[in-house]
């Protein structure tokens, strides 16, 4: 790919790309895009791009390579996600061995580090499927402090000094003598070791992790953060950063039932992580029916119930704020969809769907809450990812619930079939942020009944982040449309669905449906050559 400029380019230049695939529901066989003044201008053939050449501050040769809308990740934690990138990360790890190996290489490699930091440990695809030890860590960082979250940020395992730097921990629910940590008392340790993070180091990882996103074509992440996640001057920093580099946007959301403290903290909705339950990896998340694999009728957590959902959706609504949950489990589902539907009947259904309130994960659906959604206009902000890593009858699910249940996580077809809206995420640092690859999770689910088009993944990773947060004029390259785009060195572009059980528009090329790279699994992934964002290019690759 190659750019000729002319001289005097504006603050945010015109630009015209041409000689490649852009993809645009404008016009399915386009090659040539105008952008100016940030936003797509234009879209249409190569002989008609002639017209504006003369016009432009820059020409854009695209020597064949495909323009997309840039990715949106629906569900992100910066922070954590950068100091994943350029901390311990435990996510390769096949044993405890192996763990406690890089756990002492990465204490040996940080002699001054007031707390030792890591991340991505999952001891249910160990051999024994036992977590890290207390005393086994103790050993290995040689007393120091060191927080390891397991991959589901749901809990982690800690030495002893961590655990004396946090008054009356013993005394709070999820404390364990020896093993990992659940519950209040996960977050506060996680508290305690965030703030010993520096200012300079919290920026610095937030700037890892947003480079990282733009370099894979992302060029706006969904932040969710809340006062048992982050902090507020995490919180608030990052929107700051977003605001005054150049890099992809940043649109805050706030877990707390305290809404007008999430509108004072810059947050478009008291929403995200706000927990109902916990994670199925460290059995907190909140079941009708006791797990498969704990001690006989043990059914996760609960944090919020139907009567706190109703409350909090009424004040967002009213206030114009949209809410959002973090549901997993099937109980904790149903106690969304059920303070929602009370909710509607205090402020009016109409209200509720125009608020587009959202639920996070949102993985053990039934087909009488996958109706609800539709009915109150919920948006299911969901990560495929989560299916590759965890689904299939030998899995972690499977571990957790039994074959049964787990065939029956993320129903994605099932929830596009009912007019669910879909947005989709990785859940960073819980999994890689991996545009391609979700997209390829989704039209490849584990479970066959699940799959949806390569086109719907698609649309739900660009478009659908977009409306996620109301707004129904972006994610997608037509004119007056933001020019949010990516430019990616591919193979052949194909119209794609796994199987003809798959719910899809028409693959007969002859449809006019845009194509999109063959992602059957074991193909080669698209390159990200460049990222853009309102018309201004926050990433280049090294070869460009």
């Amino acid at each position: 790919m190659s750019t000729t400029p002319t001289p005097a380019p504006a603050e945010s230049p015109t630009v015209l790309l041409r000689g490649g695939d852009v993809h645009s529901p404008a016009d399915p066989f386009a090659t040539a895009m105008v952008v100016e003044r940030g936003h797509v201008a234009w879209v249409g053939s190569e002989g008609a791009a002639d017209a504006f050449a003369e016009g432009v501050d820059e020409v854009v040769d695209l020597e064949g390579a495909l323009v997309t809308p840039a990715f949106t990740d629906a569900h992100v934690h910066t922070t954590s996600t950068g100091l994943a990138l350029t901390g311990l990360d435990l996510s390769t790890a096949r044993n405890r061995g192996d763990a406690l190996a890089l756990v002492r290489a990465h204490a040996a490699a940080r002699p001054t580090d007031r707390i030792l930091l890591g991340h991505g440990w999952d001891a249910a695809r160990w051999p024994d499927g036992e977590p890290l030890t207390r005393a086994e860590l103790d050993e290995a960082t040689g007393g120091r402090p060191l927080y390891l979250s397991r991959i589901d940020v749901h809990s982690a395992a800690v030495t002893t000094a961590l655990l004396d730097l946090v008054p009356g921990i013993a005394d709070r629910p999820g404390f364990t003598p020896d093993g990992p940590l659940t519950r209040d008392a996960h977050h506060a340790v996680r508290a305690a070791a965030h703030s010993a993070v520096t200012p300079q180091q919290r920026t610095e990882a937030q700037r890892a992790a947003l480079r990282h996103a733009a370099s894979l074509g992302i060029g706006s992440v969904h932040e969710c953060g809340g006062p048992d996640i982050s902090s507020e001057d995490d919180f608030t920093g990052l929107l700051r950063l977003a605001a005054e580099e150049s890099g992809p946007r940043v649109v805050g959301y706030w877990a707390d039932l305290d809404i007008e403290r999430a509108r004072a903290l810059g947050a478009v909705g008291a929403a995200g992580d706000l927990f109902v339950d916990g994670a199925l990896g460290s059995h907190t998340a909140c079941l009708h029916e006791p797990y498969a694999d704990a001690a006989a009728g043990h059914t996760g957590t609960s944090y919020l119930d139907a009567h706190a959902v109703a409350a909090h959706v009424v004040a967002c609504t009213e206030a114009g704020l949209q809410a959002g949950f973090h549901a997993i489990g099937d109980a904790a589902v149903t106690a969304v969809v059920d303070g929602v539907r009370a909710a509607a009947e205090k402020v009016g259904l109409g209200r509720v769907r125009a608020a587009r309130h959202r639920v996070e994960h949102a993985e053990m659906l039934s087909p009488e809450t996958i109706a609800s959604f539709a009915e109150f206009g919920l948006t299911a902000s969901v990560q495929p990812a989560f299916d590759a890593l965890w689904g299939g009858e030998d899995g972690m699910y499977a571990d957790r619930l039994g074959v049964e249940r787990a065939r029956a996580l993320n129903p994605f077809a099932a929830l596009l079939r009912a007019g669910v809206p879909l947005a989709f995420g990785s859940d960073s640092p819980v999994t890689p942020l991996d545009p391609w690859g979700t997209v390829r999770a989704a039209a490849f689910h584990r479970t066959p009944e699940h799959r949806v088009s390569v086109r719907a993944a698609f649309t739900a990773h660009t478009r659908g982040g977009w409306r996620a947060v109301g707004r129904d004029d972006a994610g997608i390259l037509v004119p007056g449309a933001p020019a949010d785009y990516a430019v990616w060195r591919t193979e052949e572009l194909v119209v794609q669905a796994p199987d003809d059980r798959v719910a899809r528009w028409s693959t007969d090329p002859r449809s006019g449906t845009p194509g999109l790279p063959d992602l059957t699994p074991g193909a080669q992934l698209p390159l990200c050559l460049r990222t853009v964002v309102g018309g201004r290019t926050v990433y280049v690759g090294p070869d460009e």
